[in-house]
C-alpha cells in the first residue's frame, strides 16, 4: 500500500509541470504575506492573528492555505497536483500549530507547560501531514478505528479516543482564546477595578471552558446523562477529601467580590506583609518589598485577622529613627527631617512627612520621621536610606550632635585586707 501511493505520487510528479505549480505557490504565499502586512501595520504585538511579526501569526498560514486551496480547483483542470497536493497538508499542519501556540501563548505567556504542548502539537502535526502526503492516513485511520477498548458493557475504539481527546483539546483552545479576546477588547475599557475585572475573567472562562468541553464530549458521542453519576461522586468528594480545596475557591470568589481586599492592597498575614499582586481563584500572592514571594490560601484570609495597611488609597507609611544631642534645637532637627523626606521623589507630599519627639533616649533625643510613600512595590530599604543620607548631611551641616553610644562604668577597689598583728592576736586567743 505504501509502495502504491508513493508510485502514484511519482507518476503524478513525471506528468506535471512542476514549475507551474511551483509558481502558484509562491503567488498564493506572496499574496498572504501582503494582505498580512497591509492589515497588520497598526496591530499589537501580542494578538493572536498577527504576532510579533506580520508572517509569525495565525492569518498568514490561514490565508496562504486559503489561496493555495482555491488554486489546486483551478490548476487540477489542466494538470495533475503533486507540489500543491503536498502544501496544502503541511500548511493545515502550520495552521493549528500557529493557533495552539499562539493562543496557549497568550493565555499563559510565562507557563513552562505551554512549551511542551507547543512541541508535542508540533510533532503531532507533521506526522499527520506526512501521513496524509504519502497516503497512510486512511490505514492508520481503520487500524485505530479496528482498535477497541472496553469500559465496562461498552466499547470504544481507539481512533474514537484520539478524535474526542484532539476534539476537546481544541475546542478548550477556541474558549480560552474567546475568554483572552474577551478581557483584552471588553474588560479592560469596561472595567477598571482589578478585582471585579479578575472575578469576570475567571468566570467567564470557568463558563466557557465547561460548555465548550461539554460540546466536545457531545460532538464525539458521550452520553452526557452519563455524567449526572460523576457529578455526584465528585460532590462527594468535595464534601470530603477535597473541603479544604472547594473553601479556598470559594473564598477566592468572595474575597473578589466583596472587595475586601484588592490587587494593589498593603496587608499583614501571618506577620507577612506585603503588597498583593494577583488573587487566584485558590491563592492569593503577596510580595514584600525586598522581593520575596508568599502564596497565601484564600481560606486563610477569610478565617483569620488581616491587616490592611492600605485602606482606601494606596497611602503606604514609612518610619525611620534619629537621635540627637540633648542639647540640639528640637524645632531645626524637625525641619531637617521633613525637610530632607519631602526632597525624595517617591514621598508624597499630600500627606506631608512630619517628625516627632518620641523618646528621651539614654544617648540623646530620639525622633521618628513619619513619611508615605505610593509604590511600595519599589522597594522600601531604598527609599530610607536615601531619607537616612540626605538627614545625615543636613545635621552635620547644621553642627548637630549625633551622639555615640555612652555607657558609665564605676570601678569600686577590693575590700581591704585585715591587718597582720590582728591576725596573730586572734590566733594567739585561740
Amino acid at each position: 500500500m505504501e509502495l502504491l501511493a508513493l508510485q502514484r505520487l511519482l507518476e503524478d510528479f513525471q506528468q506535471s509541470n512542476t514549475w507551474i505549480e511551483l509558481a502558484v505557490l509562491a503567488g498564493c504565499v506572496a499574496l498572504a504575506w501582503s494582505v498580512c502586512r497591509v492589515i497588520g501595520r497598526d496591530q499589537p504585538k501580542d494578538s493572536v492573528w498577527f504576532g510579533r511579526n506580520v508572517f509569525d501569526g495565525l492569518l498568514f498560514p490561514v490565508l496562504a492555505l486559503a489561496f493555495t486551496y482555491a488554486a489546486t480547483h483551478v490548476v487540477v483542470r489542466f494538470q495533475p497536483l503533486v507540489v500543491l497536493k503536498v502544501a496544502v497538508p503541511i500548511l493545515i499542519s502550520l495552521v493549528v500549530i500557529r493557533f495552539s501556540a499562539r493562543v496557549l501563548t497568550a493565555v499563559f505567556p510565562t507557563s513552562g507547560l505551554v512549551r511542551l504542548i507547543e512541541r508535542l502539537v508540533s510533532w503531532l502535526a507533521w506526522i499527520a501531514a506526512i501521513l496524509w502526503v504519502v497516503g497512510l492516513l486512511p490505514d492508520v485511520m481503520r487500524e485505530l478505528d479496528s482498535i477497541k477498548l472496553s469500559f465496562g458493557k461498552s466499547s470504544v475504539s481507539l481512533r474514537t479516543i484520539i478524535e474526542g481527546t484532539l476534539s476537546s483539546a481544541l475546542v478548550l483552545v477556541v474558549a480560552l482564546w474567546i475568554s483572552s479576546t474577551f478581557e483584552k477588547r471588553v474588560l479592560r475599557e469596561a472595567v477598571e477595578d482589578l478585582s471585579m475585572r479578575k472575578v469576570a475573567v475567571n468566570a467567564t472562562r470557568a463558563v466557557l471552558l465547561l460548555v465548550g468541553l461539554l460540546f466536545a464530549l457531545s460532538a464525539v458521542g458521550v452520553d452526557l446523562t452519563a455524567l449526572s453519576v460523576f457529578g455526584g461522586a465528585a460532590g462527594v468528594g468535595l464534601g470530603f477529601g477535597m473541603q479544604k480545596l472547594a473553601a479556598n475557591y470559594v473564598s477566592g470568589f468572595v474575597i473578589l467580590l466583596e472587595r475586601s481586599l484588592r490587587i494593589g492592597d498593603n496587608v499583614r498575614v501571618d506577620n507577612f506583609e506585603g503588597r498583593i499582586t494577583d488573587i487566584k481563584t485558590r491563592y492569593t500572592l503577596i510580595r514584600a518589598g525586598n522581593g520575596r514571594e508568599s502564596i497565601v490560601p484564600n481560606e486563610l484570609l477569610i478565617t483569620q485577622r488581616v491587616e490592611n495597611l492600605t485602606g482606601a488609597d494606596l497611602k503606604f507609611n514609612i518610619t525611620t529613627i534619629i537621635v540627637v544631642g540633648y542639647d540640639s534645637a528640637v524645632a531645626q532637627v524637625q525641619q531637617i527631617l521633613c525637610e530632607s523626606a519631602a526632597a525624595q521623589p517617591r514621598v508624597l507630599q499630600d500627606p506631608a512627612p512630619v517628625a516627632f519627639l518620641s523618646n528621651f533616649a539614654p544617648d540623646g533625643l530620639e525622633f521618628t520621621l513619619n513619611f508615605w510613600v505610593a509604590d511600595p512595590g519599589k522597594g522600601q530599604a531604598n527609599v530610607r536610606s536615601d531619607i537616612n543620607i540626605a538627614i545625615l548631611n543636613g545635621l552635620r551641616t547644621a553642627k548637630i550632635d549625633i551622639p555615640f553610644p555612652q555607657r558609665v562604668m564605676h570601678v569600686q577597689p577590693p575590700p581591704a585586707a585585715p591587718a597582720a598583728g590582728a591576725h596573730a592576736q586572734e590566733t594567739s586567743s585561740g
